[in-house]
């Protein structure tokens, strides 16, 4: 199949303008492997140190002929997706075992969960968060020891940060071992109806618990198609999980095996085996161009705007929001999983699944299909799904078509015939939006502004009956810059009892949504943030806004708001509490949300 002729065009655009920054990542991990297997260069005392506690594996490493895996975990038991790898160090070390290498716990990162933090000032920490866990893991690695890795993560901030990570280390392989969803529980839609009644006052806080709880309710990563979920198919798509792992359910013998698998296949690309494959060579730009066309083709988290750009500047290749916005108008939505639609993870994977729409796209000339993953040469593995058989852990080709159709559709028949995230341009600046999941009707707002310097603002003149017409909420200050840039999620209920009155509604606000954003238009990420002086810092109550997601404009009406001296806000209250006082130098150092909301330089 001919490649889509604008893929090849953004690719090549990525290419040419990286040229000089991708040279010099290459260079450096050109050098990095020109040094060979790594704990043969320490000392003696140095070996010593780093073996002490390894029991019978002691002298496979001294004898430093054996690869030697290195794990980075986020383990923690509060998080949901997170809590299977308890288990998963042991069933490592066993399985790499098995295969004549060694392995050992590198180190640990950091991993919040921002569904506990949403509305609260915890989440003033999640963005930052990120960078906080690639410095942990690059730490982890820092001993240099290791002849591959595996990195255990799922979550929002978690894979992002560890895929910055191993490209610092780039020499070395990597593959990223998931946990999987938890098993379907209340159903999504049914979850939301009853927070908006709650927002609403009519079932008390007791009945909103009971319903989290039933969705929220065991081991794995949610179930709706957010940040996590997001995470997990990208690492498909750019070929850094096993085939069809994604979302195998914790707990079960198939997980186990692919767990084991993992870690043998990371051993076996070390440069001690015959099929060196290290992180550098796979997270090239046409990997890159992949892990976009799957955001678009699955409708995927806003967030990955951001989370892509920093992880892609890790390995010396540039992406700006035009590559998405481009690559949007060529790729057709394929799924439908919640907040899109009403199916969760595990309906998607039942009717097909990543294996099926990787085919699909393939087919269409909507992937890249000559990309280097930890499967092998070519993205043709990751249209197989993995099984158990008498002979263990075996890959077979996926299904022909989709098993449900209101669910997972074929590249000829999509839900839409674009992605579902789009680029907006205008008098306030640059933003992007989330249209997967917003009905037609709701995707062309013009109301007047009414201004709130942060959420609570927000939520009180909501509940005080001040937000009776159309209306377009304006939460600014909220950008990296200014606190963080928080999820601004907890706005979710009360802006769609709103729009379910019948009243015009929309968000536009420097901070971020929810990867479980929804029904509700929302501008977000605009930059320049307010406390740059940006444009949206001189919008005030009353202005006209229009919002325009066909055509990919936002724009302030008012022909007086842009003379206006733009507005300050106190941010004293943003500044301590919670662990805030420590991320001060994130906040001063941190790049704009269009480049990333990086700390790190080029």
């Amino acid at each position: 199949m001919t490649l889509n002729s604008t893929l090849a065009a953004v690719t090549e655009r990525i290419i040419l303008r990286s040229e000089v920054t991708r040279a010099g990542y290459l260079d450096r991990m050109g050098a990095a492997r020109g040094k060979g297997p790594a704990r043969a260069h320490l000392s003696c005392s140095g070996q010593a140190h780093a073996y002490a506690a390894s029991g019978t594996d002691q002298q496979a490493l001294a004898q430093a002929t054996t690869g030697h895996l290195g794990i980075v975990t986020a383990y923690n038991d509060m998080l949901s997706a997170h809590q299977p790898f308890e288990t998963y160090p042991a069933l490592i070390r066993d399985a790499v075992r098995l295969a004549g290498g060694t392995a050992q716990v590198a180190g640990g990162v950091p991993a919040m969960c921002d569904g506990v933090t949403q509305g609260e000032a915890g989440m003033e920490l999640s963005l930052f968060s990120r960078d906080a866990i690639a410095m942990a893991a690059g730490i982890a690695l820092s001993h240099n020891v290791f002849d591959a890795a595996v990195f255990l993560g799922v979550c929002d901030k978690i894979v992002p940060g560890l895929v910055i990570a191993a490209q610092a280390f780039g020499h070395i392989p990597a593959i990223f071992l998931p946990a999987g969803p938890m098993t379907s529980g209340l159903a999504n839609d049914e979850k939301a109806q009853i927070r908006q009644k709650f927002a609403a006052g009519k079932i008390s806080r007791e009945e909103l618990l009971m319903a989290e709880m039933a969705a929220y309710h065991g081991p794995g990563t949610c179930t709706f198609y957010g940040t996590a979920n997001t995470n997990q198919m990208l690492m498909e798509f750019m070929g850094l999980h096993l085939p069809g792992s994604s979302f195998v359910t914790p707990g079960t013998p198939l997980r186990e095996a692919l767990t084991m698998e993992g870690a043998k296949r990371a051993l076996s690309l070390s440069a001690l085996g015959n099929s060196y494959t290290p992180v550098c060579d796979i997270l090239d730009e046409k990997a890159y161009a992949n892990g976009i066309v799957g955001l678009m083709a699955t409708g995927g988290s806003t967030n990955l705007l951001i989370h892509l750009i920093a992880m892609a500047r890790a390995g010396g290749i540039i992406l700006d929001w035009q590559d998405f916005a481009d690559l949007s108008e060529a790729v057709p939505m394929l799924a439908k999983v919640y907040p899109n639609g009403l199916a969760d993870v595990n309906h998607f994977h039942a009717a097909g699944g990543l294996g099926f729409m990787i085919a699909e796209l393939l087919k269409a000339g909507l992937l890249h299909p000559d990309t280097r993953t930890v499967a092998g040469e070519g993205l043709e593995h990751y249209t197989q799904e993995p099984f158990l058989s008498a002979d263990g852990l075996t890959f077979r080709p996926g299904p022909g078509q989709s098993l449900n159709d209101a669910v997972l559709r074929p590249a000829d028949a999509p839900f839409q015939k674009t992605g579902g995230l789009k680029r907006l341009t205008g008098n306030l600046g640059t933003a992007v939006i989330k249209v997967s999941a917003v009905a037609k009707q709701h995707q062309v707002i013009e109301a007047p502004a009414r201004v709130f310097h942060d959420q609570e603002e927000a939520k009180t003149a909501f509940k005080a009956g001040e937000l009776t017409g159309d209306v377009i909420i304006v939460v600014r200050f909220q950008g990296p810059k200014a606190n963080g840039m928080p999820e601004l999620h907890s706005l979710t209920p009360f802006l769609g009892i709103l729009q379910g009155r019948g009243q015009k509604v929309a968000l536009v606000t420097d901070g971020r949504m929810s990867g479980a954003s929804g029904k509700i238009p929302a501008a977000i990420h605009v930059v320049p943030e307010a406390l740059d002086g940006g444009p949206i810092a001189r919008i005030r109550d009353g202005d006209l806004l229009r919002l325009d997601a066909v055509q990919g404009t936002l724009e302030v009406l008012t022909e007086s708001a842009m003379e206006r001296d733009p507005a300050t806000a106190d941010l004293s209250t943003y500044q301590h509490g919670i662990g805030r006082e420590l991320f001060s130098l994130f906040r001063r150092s941190v790049a704009s949300a269009d480049e990333g909301a990086s700390v790190f330089g080029d």
